[in-house]
């Protein structure tokens, strides 16, 4: 069986009952280091798992990240252990800031995991070598392992065999989370509908129809309105780099803007049919329009430190309590998100040193 290709194993699951198997499930505590992350998911972050030992030592500081990036061969990954997650991805890259942002999530997860239960467990089905592979629930599995280790257990939704229709399920689950990025539904819908496709076609070969759009959206777990906002937007690439690229204007927002862009094309070359070449050209007129949208990324601010001339100096900042100091600082008063007032101060500080030590 594992040697068939996947519309093999929809054809014969059809032609067997008439219609795909049931995927039984039950829970069990499963070991989380013989769980497998699923790269192709739209939640997958590009994990290492440090082991219990070596994330106390972390923790504790008694190895450094350098020192674990290179135990573990860590660059251009995330490290994952017991209290610590560690971003290895190249700093300040498109892939580093996505990574921040689900770690963000997976730490909040992370510590409400610690003082309450998990309400959903994650899903698992069974691969080789008694290893189980993640359907739904990659965040929740990280979540897991930073708030207690590596080498723990969990109670995991398992199913007795891989579904037939992976991508499909995980579909259901990104569809319902509202917290979940547009990004990541958008991605999942696109797989989600490719296995539809490899359903379809496995049907006509056995002289069935293809399913509805209705049937469609009732396996999608969606309403017929939502699956129609979820093609409309997955006609374009430039819509789902957009969203990729920090787009958050609401989908029902952006759908009404393709809807227009493709009328008034329409109607402008008098259209009825759109081939290739029109696709292309309507492709560039939606994402001319939504460059717009894409918020322009904010430069942090940063603190400028004037020249230390003594080294004395460098040691009273790392050593002393500055805020005993008679610098004549009020520092009860000090507006700490007054950016201007802080770099002042701080030069203030600097200067009241080097003078003391000369």
């Amino acid at each position: 069986m594992n040697g068939l290709t996947h519309e093999q194993l929809l054809l014969s699951s059809l032609n067997t009952i008439g219609g795909l198997t049931d995927d039984t499930f039950y829970y069990q505590s499963i070991f989380l280091s013989s769980v497998i992350p699923d790269s192709t998911n739209a939640r997958f972050l590009p994990a290492i798992f440090i082991k219990d030992n070596d994330a106390k030592l972390f923790v504790k500081r008694k190895i450094t990240k350098k020192e674990l990036v290179h135990m573990y061969n860590a660059e251009d990954h995330v490290l994952i252990g017991q209290s610590c997650m560690i971003n290895c991805l190249k700093y300040g890259s498109s892939d580093w800031k996505k990574a921040n942002q689900t770690i963000e999530s997976i730490l909040e997860l992370g510590d409400n995991i610690s003082v309450s239960e998990l309400i959903q467990a994650p899903t698992l089905y069974p691969v080789e070598d008694g290893k189980y592979q993640i359907l739904t629930g990659h965040r929740r599995f990280f979540a897991l392992i930073y708030a207690n280790g590596y080498d723990s257990t969990a109670q995991f939704k398992l199913y007795n065999t891989k579904p037939l229709l992976v991508k499909v399920k995980q579909f259901q689950e990104n569809a319902s989370r509202e917290e979940l990025p547009q990004y990541g539904k958008l991605m999942a819908f696109e797989s989600a509908m490719s296995e539809i496709t490899t359903l379809n076609t496995a049907r006509i070969k056995l002289g069935l129809k293809k399913l509805t759009v209705k049937e469609i959206a009732t396996n999608l777990g969606i309403s017929m309105g939502t699956f129609d906002n979820y093609n409309v937007l997955s006609r374009y690439k430039c819509v789902i780099t957009a969203y990729e690229s920090g787009l958050s204007t609401p989908f029902i927002k952006v759908k009404k803007m393709v809807l227009t862009v493709e009328t008034e094309y329409k109607i402008q070359y008098k259209k009825s049919v759109l081939n290739l070449t029109d696709k292309k050209n309507i492709d560039n007129e939606i994402q001319s329009k939504l460059l717009n949208k894409i918020p322009l990324r904010p430069i942090p601010k940063t603190y400028k430190v004037e020249n230390i001339k003594s080294a004395n100096t460098i040691k009273a900042l790392l050593m002393a309590n500055i805020m005993e100091l008679e610098t004549g600082i009020d520092w009860d008063n000090i507006d700490w998100d007054d950016h201007a007032a802080v770099s002042m101060i701080f030069s203030s500080v600097i200067e009241f040193l080097e003078n003391t030590n000369n």
